[in-house]
């Protein structure tokens, strides 16, 4: 029951949740203020009223449109409230124990540990997916924060697993430590490898840099096999995105200008990571079986 509840009360904290990133996506990229002015249309400026401000049963009331000026209020609001509310249940489901009122004082710490970890990991990860499908942009101030949050989100939840045990915990957290720094050099690595192969090839760029600090925050939170695992699933979704575009005669009717354009690597490379973070043990541990490992 405590689960249950627990993973409704998460699902409308997402929706609330999602609902504020939509304000800082439509402000973040024009330099605004995610605090004033309040919440307005972005054709007329009218000032919402409360109830239009409700996370996607207000859409869905207007019909997606501004009550004033009836211009088109997009499909991202509804989408990113929606995302965020079945993410955070997916997390609470997925993490809380079904014994939480049970478990000891350090168990239950490590668990709201995780479970607020994957939250926070998740509302980045669909910021990040957004404002490069949208702008093709990453911003430092979101992926180097990140990154420095995964670590002490890690070092946190595994020190209270091993509160107690071993006794002298301070060798083992350094370990810890540079294997997450070895996971972090050889994911961003990898996309670096990529671009280097692509600008030697043809000239140009073809991945930002950007992408190499997304791949590093994934190697944070989820270590080396999570983050190449969200790699894995971000280029075979992108590639079938390219595949699905390529069959469309309207996409590619100017042929130089379809090649020369660009897919936001970091979308898909976000979708692999929240993917990666919710499932990504059942996922390589199926691999590993069908490998014969």
């Amino acid at each position: 029951m405590i689960r249950v509840l627990g993973t409704i009360f998460a699902g409308l904290l997402g929706l609330a949740f999602g609902s504020f990133l939509n304000v800082c996506l439509s402000r973040w990229p024009k330099g605004e203020s995610i605090v004033l002015p309040r919440s307005h249309c972005r054709q007329c400026g009218r000032t919402l009223a409360w109830w239009e401000n409700i996370p996607l049963v207000s859409w869905l009331a207007l019909r997606g449109r501004c009550r004033t000026c009836r211009s088109w209020i997009g499909w991202r609001y509804p989408l990113v409230e929606l995302a965020m509310g079945v993410l955070w249940a997916a997390v609470v489901e997925r993490y809380l124990g079904s014994n939480i009122l049970n478990a000891t004082p350090i168990t239950a710490a490590t668990d709201l540990t995780v479970i607020l970890g994957q939250m926070l990991l998740c509302w980045l990860l669909v910021a990040l997916a957004v404002l490069d499908a949208e702008h093709l942009w990453l911003p430092d101030w979101l992926t180097w924060p990140g990154i420095a949050l995964g670590f002490i989100f890690v070092l946190m939840a595994w020190g209270l697993v091993s509160f107690g045990f071993p006794p002298n915990p301070i060798k083992p957290l350094l370990v810890l430590a540079k294997n997450q720094l070895f996971g972090i050099l050889i994911a961003a690595g990898l996309i670096l490898l990529i671009r280097w192969v692509y600008w030697r090839i043809r000239r140009r760029e073809g991945i930002g840099l950007g992408d190499a600090k997304l791949m590093a925050l994934l190697a944070t939170w989820l270590g080396l096999p999570g983050a190449l695992l969200a790699f894995g699933l971000g280029v075979v979704l992108g590639a079938l995105v390219a595949i699905v575009l390529l069959a469309v005669p309207s996409a590619h009717r100017d042929s130089e200008t379809w090649a020369l354009s660009k897919l936001p690597l970091g979308t898909f490379l976000c979708v692999g990571g929240i993917v990666s973070s919710l499932w990504g043990g059942p996922i390589l541990a199926a691999y590993l079986h069908w490998a014969g490992f």
